[in-house]
């Protein structure tokens, strides 16, 4: 069988069937992210749009297209509806991050990509938002889970070392980014 003709349905199955697996630890995040599994999975909503999303988009080391335009979609901006291609890599930070924190739980997805419009609607608002945010770019995600703390989601999320971190306490929130590896928040 070769990768083409993996259906969606087989995708799922091979999934189920591999699902046992020894959990990570923090020190295996950076293994996470760079392949250590055959299978990524994301699962998210939005309470915006009342959208949810539970879809495996790797499989074998290659990203699955169709599985990839779904997330393009669900993480568009929802105040103009317009949608850009999401930086896989961001999606990779946010799936291992989920993974270390073992929860079946999806995220909330507070926001992905932002338009230019959106990203200056918002900067005037508010001081927490950059002008030149990756949110623009697609390579940046704002997330929350009501099960873990947003001190938890951090953690998780930094031990992957692979993007930036940035902890939001008082807004109950995670921002995950595919950009330098940085960390901020109190």
């Amino acid at each position: 069988m070769t990768f083409e003709t993996i259906s969606r349905r087989g995708i799922l199955g091979v999934f189920a069937a591999t699902a046992v697996v020894a959990a990570p630890v923090m020190a295996n995040a950076f293994g996470i992210l760079r392949g250590a599994g055959d299978i990524r999975r994301i699962r998210m909503y939005s309470g915006r749009t009342g959208e949810s999303i539970d879809t495996v988009y790797w499989v074998e080391g290659k990203y699955i297209r169709d599985a990839l335009n779904e997330i393009n979609v669900f993480m568009r901006d929802w105040r103009t509806g317009q949608a850009i291609g999401i930086d896989p890599r961001t999606v990779d930070i946010a799936a291992a991050s989920h993974r270390l924190l073992q929860t079946n739980e999806p995220y909330m997805m507070l926001s992905g990509y932002r338009s230019p419009q959106t990203n200056a609607m918002l900067r005037s608002r508010s001081s927490g938002v950059a002008r030149n945010s990756l949110h623009m770019t697609g390579k940046a995600a704002d997330l929350r889970l009501k099960s873990r703390s947003v001190g938890q989601m951090y953690s998780a999320a930094a031990a992957c070392n692979a993007g930036g971190v940035g902890k939001y306490s008082r807004s109950n929130f995670v921002h995950m980014d595919c950009g330098p590896v940085r960390h901020w928040g109190a």
